[in-house]
């Protein structure tokens, strides 16, 4: 299959139809049974310069490609930021909550960093909007499946969250040894369960996930 590469069609459409700024959103670690769930947001306005070389979904990158790609990644785009949510917050709230607070924050920061919400239009890889339930105020939403394929600020969003994400996983390795962060990022490899088994499970775990 070939690969596509993301441009910012849909982004200069939403710009044409008035949004001051689009931002690009993209969720990572859902599914990882350790670490936080982290929501990825990438603002750009009209007239942004072209997408850079290699600009990719995460998921279509090494890791050596994703971390020659943050600077970038986090160049190239207007304002960039990352929502987190706790393993606990995870655990007591339910996965898809979460994410929805972990964009509550990302949008925050974006907020701080001068992004006028309110007239933007986020872009959400995926097709159901977990952003919108959790504010009190929303901006426009727009799902948009494979938008970390297809569309540039979503895919500068996925690169920032993942390279951060797997970054804070590394990092907890020094922590809390034993269970093969550095390579699994807290998904759940045999090697991770097996550790589990016999390390039990560290303040990092969702404890919920594990069965």
């Amino acid at each position: 299959m070939a690969v596509v590469d993301p441009t910012l069609d849909v982004e200069a459409e939403l710009h044409r139809d008035g949004a001051a700024w689009v931002i690009g959103c993209d969720e990572v670690g859902r599914g990882a049974i350790a670490g936080p769930v982290a929501v990825g947001m990438s603002a750009v306005v009209a007239g942004c310069e072209a997408v850079p070389a290699g600009l990719r979904d995460s998921k279509l990158l090494s890791e050596k490609r994703r971390e020659a790609l943050f600077p970038v990644a986090t160049t190239w785009v207007h304002r960039h930021a990352v929502g987190l949510a706790t393993p606990e917050e995870v655990d007591s709230l339910g996965i898809i909550a979460s994410l929805g607070l972990a964009g509550r924050r990302a949008l925050a920061e974006l907020h701080h960093a001068g992004v006028g919400i309110m007239t933007s239009v986020v872009v959400l890889d995926g097709n159901h909007d977990y952003l919108t339930p959790a504010l009190s105020s929303a901006p426009r939403v727009v799902t948009r499946v494979k938008a970390d394929r297809d569309c540039a600020s979503v895919a500068a969003a996925s690169v920032i969250a993942k390279v951060h994400r797997d970054r804070m996983m590394i990092a907890a390795h020094d922590d809390h040894p034993g269970y093969g962060w550095v390579a699994n990022k807290g998904y759940g490899s045999s090697a991770h369960y097996a550790a589990l088994t016999e390390l039990g499970p560290s303040p990092l775990h969702r404890l919920s996930w594990l069965h």
